[in-house]
C-alpha cells in the first residue's frame, strides 16, 4: 500500500501533467488512489436510486403542471447521487474508471415485484459516449439518453456534457427533455475536491411547460454563497417574459430544497441528504457477461477496496492494454464496432422539437450520432453477448 507521502507526490505530478494538456482530458490516466470503484457506465443508476420519485409523474392524473413538478423534483433529487457517486459529500469525489468501448452495466432497484431497470453501454470510445435506458414497466415510465463528457482543466476540472435525455410517460403520451448540467470539480489543488454544477439549463415538457434551472455556488475564494445551490422555476412555455412562476424550487441539491407554489407557500420539502437510496441489484459477478462493467473491472475494484494500489495498477493496465490491441484490429476497431443495445441514427424528432422550444438543437457530430435504445436486441440477446470475444481479446 502506498504511503501518504508517495500519494501526495504522485498527485502533484498528476496535477502538473494535466495542467499542461490542452483540449479534452476524458481519457487521462489518473493515479490509482484517486480512482472511484465504479465506471462511468454505472452512473445512470443514480437517476433511479429513488424509484418512487422516478415514477411519481405517472401518478399525477389531473394536472400536467403537477406532472412537470414531479419530474423536476426527481431531477433535482438525483443530482447528489450522480455527482458524488453514492459517497458522502464530506468524503469528496473520486475519478470514475474510464469505460471501455462496448462496456455494459445492467441492473435494477426497487421492489422485486415492481422493479425499475437500467441498461447502460459505452457506445463510443473516441470520443467517449455513454448511452442508457431506464424503465419501469408497471408505471409506464421510460427514459433514454446519451452523453459525451468533454473534460478540461483550469485549476478546476471542468466537465461539459454533450447529449440529451428524455423521459416518456406512457399513460399520458408525454415527453420531458432532461438537462445534462456541466460540472466543475473544485478544490483539486487543495486536496479536498467537490463538485459544483454550472450555468442555466432547461427542463422542457411536451405539454407546454418549461422549468428554468440555475446553479450557483461558492466563489473561488469560498465567499459569496453556499455550495451546491440551485434555483428552479416552472413557467408556461408561452410565458416568454417569465412573469408568473407556477412553482419554484430552491435550496441545495446535495442537502435539501423546498418547493413553493404560485402564492409563495411551501408545498413540499425534500431532504436529499436523508433520503434513503434503494439497493441496486446486479447479477453476481460470476454470472455476468465478460463485457459487464463489474465483471470486467473486478480486479481493479477489489484492489481499490482492499487498498492494494499495485493491484489496481496491474489489473487496470492489463485491461486497458488489451483494449488498445482490440481497437487496432479492423474487425474490432471503433469504425467496425456495433453496439449491443443501442442503435446509431441521424436524428430524433422528439428531442429536436423539445430543444427547439429553448433555442437548442442536437449536436450529433460531437456524439458520433444520435443513440436510440434497441428494444428488440434487449429482449432477444443472450449471454455471452459477443461469443468468445471478451474485453481481454
Amino acid at each position: 500500500m502506498a504511503d501518504n507521502g508517495a500519494q501526495r507526490s504522485s498527485l502533484k505530478e498528476f496535477l502538473a501533467s494535466i495542467a499542461t494538456i490542452k483540449g479534452d482530458l476524458s481519457n487521462i490516466t489518473a493515479p490509482p488512489f484517486v480512482l472511484a470503484d465504479k465506471s462511468t457506465t454505472e452512473f445512470p443508476r443514480y437517476w433511479i436510486e429513488q424509484p418512487s420519485l422516478f415514477t411519481a409523474a405517472a401518478q399525477e392524473p389531473d394536472d400536467p403542471a403537477r406532472r412537470m413538478l414531479a419530474v423536476l423534483k426527481w431531477f433535482l433529487a438525483s443530482l447528489r447521487g450522480q455527482q458524488y457517486a453514492g459517497r458522502n459529500p464530506s468524503d469528496g469525489v473520486k475519478k470514475p474508471l474510464n469505460a471501455f468501448l462496448g462496456e455494459v452495466f445492467t441492473g435494477e432497484c426497487g421492489p422485486a415485484d415492481d422493479p425499475t431497470r437500467l441498461i447502460a453501454e459505452q457506445v463510443s470510445h473516441h470520443p467517449p459516449v455513454t448511452a442508457c435506458y431506464l424503465w419501469n414497466e408497471r408505471h409506464g415510465v421510460r427514459a433514454e439518453g446519451y452523453t459525451r463528457q468533454e473534460i478540461t482543466f483550469s485549476g478546476s476540472v471542468n466537465i461539459q456534457q454533450v447529449g440529451h435525455a428524455i423521459i416518456h410517460l406512457d399513460r399520458f403520451d408525454e415527453d420531458y427533455l432532461i438537462p445534462l448540467p456541466d460540472v466543475s470539480v473544485k478544490g483539486i489543488l487543495t486536496g479536498a475536491p467537490y463538485p459544483e454544477l454550472k450555468g442555466s439549463h432547461h427542463l422542457v415538457s411536451s405539454t407546454g411547460y418549461v422549468a428554468d434551472i440555475d446553479f450557483s455556488g461558492k466563489t473561488m475564494l469560498g465567499f459569496g454563497g453556499k455550495r451546491n445551490q440551485v434555483h428552479a422555476a416552472i413557467f408556461r412555455q408561452d410565458d416568454t417574459a417569465r412573469k408568473t412562476a407556477l412553482y419554484t424550487a430552491e435550496g441545495s441539491w446535495s442537502e435539501s430544497f423546498e418547493i413553493k407554489d404560485q402564492t409563495g407557500q411551501v408545498v413540499d420539502t425534500h431532504d436529499v441528504a436523508a433520503a434513503p437510496a434503494s439497493e441496486f441489484r446486479t447479477l453476481p459477478t460470476n454470472e455476468q457477461d465478460a463485457w459487464e462493467s463489474r465483471k470486467a473491472w473486478d480486479g481493479v475494484i477489489s484492489s481499490l477496496r482492499a487498498g492494494n494500489m499495485q493491484g489496481v495498477s496491474d489489473s487496470k493496465s492489463k485491461l486497458e492494454n488489451a483494449q488498445r490491441q482490440l481497437r487496432k484490429d479492423p474487425k474490432t476497431g471503433e469504425e467496425a464496432w456495433q453496439a449491443l443495445f443501442f442503435i446509431k441514427t441521424d436524428s430524433l424528432p422528439t428531442a429536436e422539437r423539445l430543444l427547439a422550444n429553448v433555442g437548442g438543437k442536437l449536436d450529433a457530430d460531437r456524439t458520433c450520432g444520435v443513440w436510440r435504445f434497441n428494444a428488440d436486441s434487449a429482449k432477444t440477446r443472450q449471454r455471452p453477448w459477443r461469443g468468445d470475444l471478451t474485453p481481454l481479446g
